[in-house]
């Protein structure tokens, strides 16, 4: 298995280790209920160098990637950030993922890590334009500061004021004498950066968040259950090659404004013409922890399953995301989930488990 820079922090600091997506991770270090509570609370420091970051560049690296991306690019301005979708003609979903513009020539693409080798090929593949892909992403470490005290914990480390940098924007910081890329952005629902630079640096970072500040290390775990209370889709769950944007919900993200980009006919067609099946909210009201690829049931018939279930360390009870069948998508609608052999009462409610807080 591959390892981060960041590796010998995890392992001083004990933390529970597994693979995921080739690389040996820490999954928690103390538990994941802790970990989460810490960002919803004060602040925790993830290690996210397993992201990939791919570089694109050229003279028509825009019309590139407006071509191909579901967002904007043509009115993105120097960093900026803006999220969307590498889709498929079907709609189906190659990849989520970020792009931070850095000039009109030169784009930085941060995508999932499972991913990255087959972005980069797709991207490839569909390039047909005078622009570069490069795949960069040994060059860079990265960590995530988040939490509600995130900002004043990073601001005493910086000189530039903090406040200024709003959400889904970047910039270059000088911390400490090495510089940083540090883009407002996250997945967790909370306040928070997100952190690049160079290997030795970004570790000492990370350390020094950890053992002088006294930010909370957090592992994939907590991840999780953040990006899940917070309705933030997981690749290979809320989408996929088979789950399309409009389907699971995310259609903010796709820009029908656009004349032509890949899948917009079907993603269209799918927006006009209505949606057979669609993401939603579930509150168990039993007993049971709803898990990933649960079926859902309306009278004894399976009418979708769960995409991702918890018992809420934040609100104290299981909730999920389903892709269930309409007409029973409708709030309110009374279903089932099956747990095993047994079947146990839940309620469809929207997706903003986490609507009362603020989200980035």
């Amino acid at each position: 298995m591959k390892k981060t820079a960041l590796h010998p922090e995890h392992v001083r600091l004990q933390a529970k280790l597994v693979e995921f997506a080739g690389y040996e991770m820490p999954i928690q270090y103390t538990s994941i209920k802790e970990e989460h509570h810490a960002v919803r609370q004060k602040a925790g420091v993830f290690d996210v160098s397993h992201m990939g970051e791919l570089h694109v560049y050229g003279k028509e690296a825009t019309e590139f990637l407006d071509h191909v991306y579901t967002n904007n690019i043509q009115s993105m301005t120097a960093k900026q950030i803006v999220y969307g979708f590498l889709c498929m003609e079907s709609g189906g979903v190659v990849d989520d993922l970020l792009i931070y513009k850095v000039n009109d020539q030169s784009y930085l693409l941060v995508v999932n890590a499972a991913n990255k080798d087959k972005d980069f090929e797709w991207l490839n593949k569909q390039n047909t334009f005078d622009a570069a892909v490069v795949d960069a992403s040994d060059d860079y470490s990265e960590v995530a500061l988040q939490g509600p005290q995130a900002e004043a914990v990073l601001q005493t480390r910086i000189q530039a004021d903090l406040s200024a940098l709003r959400p889904f924007t970047f910039d270059y910081f000088d911390v400490e004498g090495e510089e940083f890329l540090i883009s407002r952005t996250g997945y967790t629902g909370e306040d928070g950066f997100e952190i690049y630079g160079d290997h030795k640096p970004v570790r000492r970072l990370f350390a020094g968040l950890i053992e002088r500040d006294g930010v909370t290390p957090c592992g994939l775990g907590a991840r999780d259950t953040l990006r899940f209370e917070a309705a933030l889709p997981l690749y290979g769950h809320e989408i996929s090659e088979e789950i399309t944007p409009i389907e699971a919900g995310y259609g903010f993200a796709v820009d029908f404004k656009k004349p032509s980009f890949k899948g917009r006919e079907a993603l269209l067609a799918q927006k006009e013409g209505g949606l057979t099946r669609r993401m939603v909210g579930l509150e168990l009201e039993g007993k049971g922890i709803p898990r990933e690829g649960y079926p859902v049931e309306k009278d004894g018939e399976t009418i979708g399953h769960i995409t991702s279930g918890y018992l809420s360390p934040t609100l104290g009870r299981p909730i999920a995301l389903a892709l269930i069948q309409r007409p029973f998508t409708k709030r309110k609608t009374e279903v089932s989930v099956r747990i095993r052999r047994r079947t146990v009462p839940a309620t469809v409610r929207n997706k903003k488990f986490l609507s009362h807080r603020k989200t980035n």
